[in-house]
This record gives C-alpha cells, structure tokens and sequence, in this order.
C-alpha cells in the first residue's frame, strides 16, 4: 500500500462558503439548487451557509472545485477553499464555549 497517497498533507478538504439572496421566489429556488447540487455531489453542511468536502488528494478536489464553479448562481457572493487535512485538523471548533470534535474524514474503500 502506498502510504504517500494517505498522507495528512496530500488529502484534501474544499470549503464552500456562500451568501446568496433570498428576497425573491426566484432567489430562493436558485438557493435551494445550488444547495441541493453541492449536497449531491458530496459536501456536507458544516454551519450555515458553509459546507465541507474530503478529497482523497489535490486533483480530487480540483474535480469537486470545478463543479461547484459550473453550477454557481448568477448572484450572490461564493468562496471556494481547498485546505489540506493536516490544516483541518488544526481547527479548533466550538458549540457555545465548549470545544467539540472535527467532522471526521470519510474512509474511501479504493478499488484496482
């Protein structure tokens, strides 16, 4: 097994953050699609407005980046980051003043 291709620094996470107007019945269902297709192709709410995806490598996440830039809402603001496990892990993440655990990485069964 190659255990390069497990490393902290080579598997990645793209955040998806966006603020995207409601005010109208249109913008509303514009919302709701590109949520529901971030949610289909993966991502997982994080908080509001922010969802996460693992990748099992750089150019996984460059496939789920370039998705999300093809089916971006005529308006609105949307930010895109990749991160790397590693960088993940780091994050201190708080319910109220008690810290709670990192989402877990999902475990990817791969196939030759």
């Amino acid at each position: 097994m190659n255990f390069e291709r497990l490393n902290a620094y080579r598997i990645m996470w793209v955040l998806v953050m966006f603020d995207l107007p409601t005010e109208t019945k249109k913008d509303r269902k514009l919302y709701a699609k590109f949520r529901k297709n971030i949610l289909a192709d993966g991502f997982s709410m994080f908080q509001f407005s922010m969802y996460i995806r693992h990748c099992s490598s750089k150019e996984n996440a460059d496939v789920h980046v370039k998705r999300v830039k093809k089916i971006l809402p005529p308006q609105g603001h949307v930010g895109i980051l990749n991160i790397t496990d590693k960088q993940f892990g780091l994050m201190e993440i708080f319910r109220g003043k008690e810290m709670v655990e990192a989402p877990a990485a999902v475990q990817q069964l791969e196939l030759f």
